[in-house]
């Protein structure tokens, strides 16, 4: 073993190096408002397929410096009505997605065939549908790591399933138009790329998928119950929003359960005597609110005042730590107990699978060890603080002297080294912007 390695092994011997755990409390940051992978604020893109208007690389480049990491791309594709998309269509979508990535944000998607309640058509039969989504499965596969999650759309104006020509206008739904309903969200779910799809509207979902809220035991399970959650386009326009809650009481109720484990997200759509801040704070919280349009509707925004800021630090997860207690010196080839107590200060958790790992660099030689840890971020609820504690195997670890970061990368391999992907603590002084490390504070000696 080299001369360092045998000098810090008398002075664990000489009871000069102490190798009792070692505890640091970090300090929150409360106030600065940062882009997060996956949540918060998001600016609104949409394009007709006839005079395509592709998202612009320099535009999308600025958003992160506005602490925002999501887009919605709306494609509006009236043309394709009748007729399957055309691969000049398809290399277009495709693009788009290549231009999130380059610009280290991710996006939610929607596809619509109107605009318009008095479009005609509004929307594709059922067949015509399928096979669009068919076509658009193998470019969602391809761009997965850039998809937060996938709006249902297609069916009705807008995509919002009210507005329709084929499957049930207007909330008047036949059993074979509700079977047609669920058949397109079946597509959407084999075609997304493992991502979420969302239902516009709570009715939709116990429809097709059962009146129970999903259970803790079903959650992140990969059941197409567990992979379905919600968009609301019309959030705060009045006490029912507009028809997206056919019982106030128990949808809300319904909803504070379901998105503990999927997500929420949508848009205001105009001022009411229900828009301003106190029923915003109470719904966002309540219902675990992830992202929301930063674009529509400025009327409610601005109305919420200063209390806007509130909200861009609060949409989705807000993770900070409390304390960590780490070994301070462990034997080459053992195990690194590691204690940290987790806090979420934002209204949701984290929906997609993300990995955790404590990241080894050697303080001189700037090697880097990264050991996985067997936690899951989506578990971090709001609320009540998490404990993370686990034994963690150096395997491979050679002795030295090593600062301790905590890594949570993006779960694709495309992205996990990325750090604009990476999860930041809502701690000061532990973010580091070139890896997308969050710095223990802890420094551990491995000895021969």
């Amino acid at each position: 073993s080299a001369p360092g390695q045998d000098a810090a092994a008398a002075l664990v011997d000489a009871g000069l190096l102490d190798p009792k755990p070692l505890t640091v409390t970090y300090p929150l940051d409360p106030a600065t408002n940062f882009a997060n992978p996956e949540r918060g604020f998001y600016h609104h893109q949409e394009t007709q397929a006839s005079g395509y208007s592709a998202l612009d690389s320099a535009t999308l480049a600025g958003y992160r410096g506005q602490g925002i990491s999501l887009v919605l791309r709306m494609w509006y594709v009236p043309g394709f009505v009748a007729k399957d998309f055309d691969p000049a269509f398809l290399t277009a979508v495709s693009t788009d997605f290549g231009r999130v990535r380059d610009a280290g944000l991710k996006a939610v998607v929607r596809f619509a065939y109107s605009d318009s309640e008095t479009a005609s058509p509004r929307d594709a039969t059922k067949a015509q549908v399928l096979r669009h989504i068919a076509q658009l499965g193998p470019i969602f596969e391809a761009n997965a790591d850039v998809i937060a999650a996938v709006q249902a759309g297609f069916v009705g104006v807008w995509g919002e399933w009210y507005y329709t020509d084929h499957f049930g206008d207007q909330g008047t739904i036949s059993a074979a138009q509700w079977a047609d309903r669920k058949e397109v969200v079946q597509a959407l779910l084999g075609a997304s790329g493992g991502r979420p799809v969302l239902l516009r509207t709570p009715l939709f979902k116990q429809t097709m998928y059962g009146a129970s809220a999903l259970a803790a035991a079903e959650a992140f399970t990969g059941s197409d119950r567990a992979r379905v959650g919600h968009h609301n386009d019309c959030f705060l326009a009045s006490a029912d929003d507009y028809g997206t809650y056919q019982d106030v009481t128990a949808d809300k109720a319904y909803l504070a359960q379901e998105t503990l484990y999927v997500p929420i997200g949508g848009e205001t759509c105009g001022t009411s005597s229900f828009s301003g801040w106190t029923n915003a704070a109470a719904d966002l919280s309540r219902l675990h609110w992830t992202f929301l349009n930063v674009d529509y509707h400025p009327a409610v925004l601005s109305g919420w005042g200063a209390n806007l800021e509130v909200a861009k630090r609060s949409l989705g997860y807000r993770l900070a730590l409390v304390e960590g207690t780490l070994a301070s010196v462990v034997a080459a080839g053992g195990k690194l107990d590691v204690s940290l107590t987790v806090r979420n200060d934002g209204y949701a958790a984290p929906f997609n699978p993300r990995g955790v790992k404590v990241v080894l660099r050697e303080a001189n030689t700037k090697a880097e060890h990264a050991v996985a840890l067997s936690g899951d971020p989506r578990w971090w609820l709001p609320g009540t603080p998490t404990q993370v504690t686990e034994s963690v195997a150096l395997a491979g670890v050679p002795a030295g002297t090593y600062d301790v970061f905590l890594h949570l990368p993006d779960s694709s391999a495309s992205l996990a080294a990325r750090p604009e992907y990476a999860i930041r603590l809502a701690n000061t002084g532990v973010w580091e912007a070139a890896t997308g490390y969050n710095d223990l504070k802890h420094r551990v000696t491995v000895v021969p």
